[in-house]
């Protein structure tokens, strides 16, 4: 306020009065400690660990020199997929991985990718640059990779271009015992069954998934639902319906009458999710630049992605007319940043540099996800590697991880974490017209026992200081890091890895309270020992 009021008193003593520049002052610098309370004896639901997961589909580099080089290569490998990606993967803790596609899954026959690879058979990739697709990588390398870096599968199957038979065939081929299709398995290497996390029942059927009206889609559904089954006893497979798409003017009806179908449903089938898609990319085709853009570009970007906030209420609230018994979960299978291709690039390839604006992109889908955990109980970044807002990059034997991957890194504290009640102003960022909150926070115990918060400062150029209080809690210790970098397009390189990459922040405890001060467009996590008084 005082430095409003300055500015506003030189123009009165000069003479000068500019209404514009006064507006246009980012009023985050006015603003003073942000008070947040949390309340540990007020626990919410779990933040289920799928809200964490990603999506890998055949497209651009995302699986061929992403994931799988050949075991061949002089990369190191492991069965032809990289070591050096499988052990970055592990240390996010990945909870399950969404694959072949996307588009692609529409037109993928899985015989095509299993026996001995010189038998494969070949084939186009149409939706995704017209690349051939050798097939090198199919179900067991898929399975290979999931096993190695300990994830769950989530397997979209083919509705738009395949048969019921033949999807039939592949869940009976990778879960069944004792069967013909289980004892083909063997012979391709693998005597025991799969487990299936997820069973997608196609993908975007309004769209290169169909495309069908809601009705067609249903009647697909349904006869899907009913005779494609798990024969694995050892996991209870999630049926997952496709759902609408943000941006798709023919998905907006879909949520409504595939819920009324699912509440009269008869006893032959059932759905367990409903698969919904979001991405921020400012219309389409994608134009964003991923770098080099403005602040006012910037927040533009950051009001978009909290659109996924009404996104998910709107089609909570439908569903909650239907299944007020959380029943049916939403599963966000396709969320991130889509920008334009990187200069030089394949536009059909989806390759994107990713920057410290990404990050912070994901802290807010994170959070918002976390705050409807009461539905929301899975979510798949696009795409794992190489493609849209991927974690990592590769090029031949180099890899670098992005800082998306830095803030997957951070919330592994929250992956079934228990969401705790967590109060604070979340005050004003304002550039040009567009306003936002200046910061965003989520609280949860996880399941060590620790207190973790979770703190993202959207603001551009202001820091933020927090004085942080537990109800009736006496704080014993904290840690913290932070991922920050001093230009919101910063990024990491293969000649400057660590460029942007977390770092220890200091923090203050006196009398149970934590203060702490955060850099501008930064996410920061804090760990908290804490005792009941």
């Amino acid at each position: 306020m005082n430095q409003c009021f300055n500015i506003k008193k030189l123009f009165a003593i000069t003479g000068i009065f500019t209404v514009i520049l006064v507006f246009n002052i980012n009023t985050s610098y006015a603003q003073g400690t942000v008070k947040i309370t949390v309340d540990p004896d007020q626990p919410g639901p779990v933040i289920n660990r799928h809200i964490f997961g990603h999506f890998a589909e055949h497209l651009g580099f995302g699986i061929y020199g992403g994931i799988w080089v050949g075991p061949d290569s002089e990369i190191p490998n492991t069965r032809g997929i990289r070591n050096d990606v499988v052990e970055a993967l592990r240390e996010i803790k990945v909870p399950n991985v969404r694959w072949p596609g996307g588009c692609f899954a529409d037109q993928y026959h899985w015989r095509d990718g299993i026996g001995r690879p010189e038998e494969r058979k070949s084939r186009v990739n149409v939706h995704w640059g017209g690349a051939p697709e050798p097939n090198t990588f199919g179900t067991h390398e898929f399975f290979d990779f999931i096993q190695m870096i300990g994830s769950e599968a989530f397997i979209s199957a083919n509705v738009g271009s395949g048969t019921i038979q033949e999807a039939s065939d592949w869940l009976e081929y990778l879960t069944a015992t004792g069967t013909t299709l289980a004892e083909e398995r063997a012979r391709n290497g693998h005597p025991e069954p799969y487990d299936v996390m997820f069973w997608g029942i196609g993908n975007e059927s309004w769209g290169c998934g169909g495309p069908f009206t809601p009705q067609e889609y249903i009647s697909e559904l349904k006869r899907h639902a009913t005779f494609t089954n798990n024969y694995n006893p050892n996991v209870s497979t999630k049926i997952v319906s496709v759902g609408p798409d943000s941006y798709d003017e023919f998905s907006f009806g879909y949520t409504e009458p595939i819920m009324e179908a699912w509440a009269n449903r008869t006893w032959t089938w059932d759905i367990h999710g409903l698969a919904m898609h979001n991405y921020t990319r400012g219309g389409w085709p994608p134009n964003i630049p991923a770098t080099g853009f403005s602040e006012g570009e910037y927040a533009a970007v950051i009001k978009e992605t909290l659109g996924m906030d009404q996104f998910i209420a709107e089609n909570r609230y439908i569903m909650d007319k239907y299944d007020p018994d959380t029943e049916v979960s939403i599963l966000v299978s396709e969320w991130g940043s889509w920008l334009a291709p990187a200069e030089g690039t394949d536009p059909g390839f989806l390759i994107q540099q990713n920057s410290q604006r990404d990050a912070i992109i994901a802290s807010l889908n994170f959070n918002i996800f976390a705050r409807h955990a009461e539905r929301v109980h899975g979510a798949n970044l696009a795409q794992m590697i190489n493609v849209l807002q991927t974690v990592i990059h590769t090029e031949n034997e180099k890899m670098v991880l992005t800082p998306t991957y830095h803030a997957f890194r951070m919330y592994v504290p929250f992956q079934d974490a228990t969401r705790l009640a967590i109060d604070f102003d979340e005050g004003t960022y304002r550039v040009e017209d567009i306003n936002l909150p200046r910061v965003d926070a989520i609280a949860a115990r996880g399941q060590d026992g620790r207190i973790y918060i979770a703190i993202t400062n959207i603001d551009a150029k202001g820091t933020a200081s927090f004085d942080i209080s537990m109800n009736g809690y006496s704080v014993q210790g904290v840690n913290g890091e932070t991922l920050y970098a001093p230009a919101i397009d910063a990024i990491n390189t293969f000649e400057d890895p660590d460029n942007v990459t977390p770092r220890a922040i200091n923090t203050n405890v006196r009398r149970n309270n934590i203060s702490v001060t955060v850099q501008p467009q930064s996410l920061t996590v804090l760990t908290i020992d804490a005792i009941k008084l």
